[in-house]
């Protein structure tokens, strides 16, 4: 069904938000401020803070401690009328590294708040907000969890300067489709769900959601601009190309990352194959040699028992030829042992 407030392009071409270049070209810019602080508030509104009025964007790309570090690269760094610093991170692809990574982004951000003749006393608080495209946590099914530091015993909070939200895309989406929203009373969701809409990965939009949000859209201002605004990013060309470019990068890096992730996977599997076989050759050898372990043992004993004939009958004046052949000895066998028993 053909979408009545996005008009101007087919809805397969939108942009998908969780796309770094095209989340930052939306949220990151002042044109889309008023968009960026309902945004933010939405979020912010779980732990209780000060509505925000207004921001400023700060430079997002953080200097490298070494010459040749990678350098920090921040989607998204504002300062807000309070004087709060929003650290706003949005994550495709799992790097495995994301809440260390989260808290060195945020350590960088205060730290570089800090300047000179300034006191301690006068350093503001550093929000970190992280936007994963993957599930992160196994222990909780919530899909946006808030932390802070407290004290263990009696949960009192030790600062309000450091504090990390993590949104989780993919069980915002789950909660959709199992019904556990209403965008219409919750902001969040309708802003979370624009986000989610499309999924680049899997070339798929949600036409449900995109017709929801039309509809909440025409008594929500902020939000019918954020829509308008994202369909005209997406037309345009230029844009689109940076895009396209910036999300096959990313694509290509998780499918390289999926195929070394595969290839680790079958060596670990040749390895305890091997591991599995050696094992099995060992256990084959020990079986073998245990039974001729005992096969020898065996013929031990049953010689012990035809020497012991042998000297019974040369005990009782057999001679060495009779012996020998009665029991199979060696005639040379014989003679030793006869001479052992010191016979005549």
């Amino acid at each position: 069904m053909r979408s009545t407030l996005l008009k101007r392009i087919p809805l397969e071409r939108l942009m998908d938000l969780k796309i770094d270049y095209a989340f930052k070209q939306l949220f990151g810019n002042e044109k889309n401020k008023n968009i960026t602080v309902v945004f933010l508030n939405a979020i912010l509104q779980k732990t209780g803070r000060d509505r925000i009025k207004d921001i400023s964007f700060s430079n997002t790309e953080s200097g490298a401690e070494y010459v040749d570090d990678k350098q920090s690269r921040l989607d998204l760094l504002v300062v807000t009328d309070a004087n709060e610093w929003i650290n706003v991170e949005i994550q495709f692809t799992n790097q495995y590294d994301m809440i260390k990574r989260s808290i060195y982004y945020w350590g960088k951000a205060y730290q570089e708040r800090f300047q000179k003749k300034m006191t301690y006393r006068q350093l503001q608080p550093v929000i970190a907000i992280n936007i994963l495209n993957f599930d992160l946590f196994d222990q909780t099914g919530h899909f946006h969890t808030s932390y802070h530091l407290y004290e263990d015993e009696e949960k009192f909070k030790l600062t309000d300067v450091m504090e990390f939200h993590f949104i989780e895309m993919g069980k915002l989406i789950r909660d959709w489709k199992l019904d556990k929203l209403n965008p219409w009373d919750d902001v969040l969701a309708r802003w979370l769900l624009m986000l989610g809409m499309v999924d680049r990965r899997n070339r798929k939009v949600y036409d449900d959601i995109l017709k929801e949000l039309e509809e909440i859209a025409m008594k929500d201002e902020t939000l019918r601009s954020a829509l308008q605004d994202w369909e005209k990013l997406s037309a345009t060309q230029e844009q689109y190309l940076a895009y396209e470019a910036r999300a096959k990068r990313i694509i290509d890096e998780e499918a390289a990352q999926r195929e070394a992730e595969l290839r680790v996977q079958e060596a670990e599997e040749k390895l305890k194959e091997a591991k599995e076989n050696q094992k099995e050759a060992e256990e084959k050898t020990r079986e073998a040699r245990d039974k001729a372990e005992k096969a020898e043992q065996k013929a031990k004993e049953t010689l012990d028992r035809i020497e012991i004939i042998a000297r019974e009958l040369l005990s009782k004046g057999s001679d060495i030829e009779f012996v020998a052949g009665t029991t199979g000895l060696e005639k040379e066998r014989v003679i030793e042992i006869k001479r052992e028993m010191q016979l005549p």
